[in-house]
């Protein structure tokens, strides 16, 4: 399964490089979010301030819907995903494979958005090695869930709105927890214990269980 997943993830990459989705499209669209938002809540610079992680994470749940979308699909066009199947390829390392090539998008996408972040509403970020492990563990289990519930998705003929509908409901623990996460590194207060990261690992485990068991049944159906 393990070696499965890392041919799944390494093939989603070069397709991804070679396309550039991800730099062409999701990232300007991920700056536009932050800066509509910069917009409509300029009352105050402390105001952003104050808001600033809660707007980032927004911006990165709204890219991800986006990113899950597109690696799901690539399987679909031309009936790739039974093609894999049917090759042996374990569903639960198509399933890892796929969550760890959006983790990485995602997750690069997120060290642009930072500097964005930065730039516009100007925070004061402290607590990095906290940042970081909420930034690791909510990326995972946005990833995971979102390849999860995007095959699900695809067999619906309104799998463009129906995707948004299930993700952001599931998503928005992971949206908070990080939220609050980095509201204590930012406030000087953080800590490794701090309980809003092991809410992160915990939503992160438990959907890359759920996914790694359960995705062969999604594919079948």
């Amino acid at each position: 399964m393990w070696r499965d997943a890392l041919l799944v993830a390494g093939k989603d990459l070069r397709i991804e490089l070679r396309s550039r989705i991800t730099i062409n499209q999701i990232l300007p669209f991920a700056f536009i979010v932050l800066i509509v938002f910069a917009f409509a809540l300029d009352t105050s610079p402390d105001t952003l301030k104050e808001v600033a992680p809660g707007l980032f994470w927004l911006a990165v749940l709204f890219s991800s819907i986006l990113g899950v979308d597109r690696a799901v699909a690539i399987e679909r066009n031309d009936s790739a995903g039974e093609g894999l199947l049917v090759y042996g390829v374990d569903p639960g390392g198509i399933f890892l494979g796929k969550a760890a090539s959006v983790f990485v998008q995602l997750f690069l996408l997120e060290i642009v958005l930072i500097l964005g972040m930065v730039v516009l509403y100007g925070p004061k970020i402290g607590g990095w090695l906290l940042i970081v492990l909420s930034a690791v563990f909510a990326t995972l289990g946005i990833s995971a869930a979102g390849v999860l519930y995007s095959q699900l998705a695809s067999g619906s003929k309104a799998k463009q709105t129906l995707l948004p509908l299930l993700l952001v409901p599931v998503a928005s623990p992971v949206l908070l927890a990080a939220t609050k996460s980095w509201q204590d590194a930012f406030a000087g207060t953080s800590s490794l214990g701090d309980p809003w990261l092991r809410l992160l690992i915990v939503f992160a485990v438990v959907y890359l269980a759920l996914g790694s068991v359960f995705y062969s049944s999604i594919l079948e159906g």
